[in-house]
């Protein structure tokens, strides 16, 4: 069955780059792109054609929001209040327990795949807190997830993160890391089972990856054997590290090396690694590029950066910069990492950041920010078959309508979309030829539902963390409104 779309504006591939097609269409057959260009005179068994719209490669998120809470709440506390977000030594001790039953763990997952493909998210690799767990992510949750993900229709990158230790507020305020290395032990090896699920579903939507959480919660064991089982398997491994200067003093407490020698000394490196923000490598010092600084060994190993640019903002972060990681070699891909699981609005601000850390204009160029969405993150997958509209390539595309008149006039496509807009403006997208999101609504989806359903969890999240707080505080006191609610006026006073 041949479908063709058409659009005032596509973005098509020389093969080298994306080009600008101006009144353009794309066909596919079955899960291949068979043509992308203008005045397609072949066979058409569906034909759509959107209008003031732009058609482009499907956005490739691999550090993609599974949650409903992440960084809605932390982002913006007082060094008090952050202290306590985390757990209490005494509840790591003596309390820990799920939150959420698997069954509504399950909604949460719903509702925030939901979330990723109405973004226009095509592929997407996960990351959820694990604060509101016993300890960390199950098997069942994820094969749960995976269902999920397989009935919306995207492409998921997946497994169950895991980790040895967990940071903790200590009585007198102050953060540390707790471990438990039978639980580490035993995380690795529902990632290892559930790489077997996935290789056992056949399922080309479906690969299984190792996604062991931060670097410093991690015992050098554990790194040892993630780094084992990736090689013996030929697996991607995503690890949170590179993203804060406290990692280093931790693990010189417990493993008495830092992030780059333990990378290099568990055989991390080497692996097909990607790292989540490298907020802390200043690529503008003249000795990250050179032979054996952090420029230089991340691009040697072949390790792909996934850049937040929204959730690193957020946090007063940046990457330093954009573009001297490129001009070093090092591959560069996207993620959102918070709510909203918006890519468009992480490339706006991205783009902005990265003008000024270098203090140009030019800086941080969109062309460059968007070929990291697709191109970047196919490559840190090794999927030549992905982020490209081309002949013979995957379909898997995102429509986004440049058709309301809150969008302004169209400057350049592109350009107007990431400025003007976001990826809420997204109507339609496709996943190796298989309509996802339809008209701007996922189809056997009820959103109203989930939305009530995911309000409900999430109040219940929030209230969870008073008794997780080293000091019991109460939910308004730790998640302080930005206005205090106004009194309700007594009859009396009414009258």
């Amino acid at each position: 069955m041949y479908t063709k779309i058409s659009a005032r504006y596509v973005l098509g591939s020389d093969g080298k780059q994306h080009t600008l097609i101006e009144d353009g269409d794309v066909v596919f057959r079955g899960d291949l792109i068979v043509f992308v260009g203008r005045n397609y005179s072949g066979p058409v068994d569906e034909e759509r054609d959107y209008g003031q719209s732009l058609i482009m490669p499907g956005l490739i998120d691999l550090d993609a929001l599974a949650d409903i809470d992440h960084l809605i709440l932390d982002s913006w506390a007082s060094p008090d209040v952050a202290a306590g977000h985390l757990w209490s030594e005494d509840y790591f001790a003596n309390r820990r327990r799920d939150v959420f039953t698997r069954a509504e763990r399950g909604k949460v997952r719903q509702f925030a795949l939901a979330q990723l493909a109405l973004h226009g998210i095509t592929t997407y690799m996960p990351i959820a807190s694990e604060i509101h767990s016993s300890w960390a992510e199950s098997l069942d949750e994820l094969v749960d997830m995976t269902e999920t993900s397989r009935r919306i229709g995207l492409r998921g990158y997946l497994g169950p993160a895991y980790r040895s230790g967990v940071h903790v507020t200590t009585a007198d305020g102050t953060r540390s890391v707790r471990f438990n290395e039978s639980e580490g032990l035993a995380g690795l090896h529902d990632a290892e089972k559930f790489l077997d699920y996935a290789d056992s579903l056949a399922d080309p939507l479906v690969t299984g990856v190792l996604l062991p959480c931060r670097i410093e919660t991690l015992s050098e064991h554990l790194m040892r054997e993630t780094a084992r089982i990736a090689r013996e398997r030929d697996v991607i491994i995503r690890l949170h590290c590179l993203q804060s200067p406290l990692e280093d003093g931790l693990l010189q407490q417990s493993a008495g090396r830092e992030v780059l020698e333990l990378l290099e000394s568990t055989g991390l490196f080497g692996t097909r690694l990607l790292i989540p923000h490298a907020v802390v490598v200043n690529g503008k010092d003249p000795s990250a590029p050179a032979p054996g600084g952090p420029l230089d060994l991340l691009a040697r190993h072949n390790v792909s950066i996934v850049h937040c640019p929204l959730t690193s903002f957020r946090y007063q972060k940046q990457l330093v910069s954009f573009d001297r990681f490129r001009a070093a070699g090092v591959n560069l891909c996207l993620g959102t990492d918070s709510f909203p699981p918006d890519l468009v609005r992480g490339m706006d601000v991205g783009t902005h950041l990265a003008r000024m850390v270098e203090g140009r204009p030019d800086a941080g160029k969109l062309a460059d920010y968007f070929a990291a969405a697709t191109c970047g993150g196919a490559q840190a997958l090794g999927r030549a078959d992905l982020g490209r509209l081309a002949p013979g390539m995957q379909a898997d595309i995102t429509v986004a309508s440049l058709g309301h008149f809150g969008d302004g006039v169209v400057e350049d496509p592109l350009r107007t979309l990431v400025l003007n807009g976001t990826a809420r403006q997204v109507t339609d997208t496709f996943v190796a030829g298989r309509p996802v999101v339809v008209g701007g609504s996922l189809p056997g989806v009820d959103l109203n539902a989930l939305r009530a359903e995911g309000q409900r969890l999430f109040d219940r999240m929030r209230a969870a963390y008073s008794e997780r707080d080293h000091r019991l505080r109460e939910p308004d006191q730790l998640f302080p409104p930005a206005y205090q609610q106004a009194p309700v006026p007594s009859p009396a006073a009414a009258r």
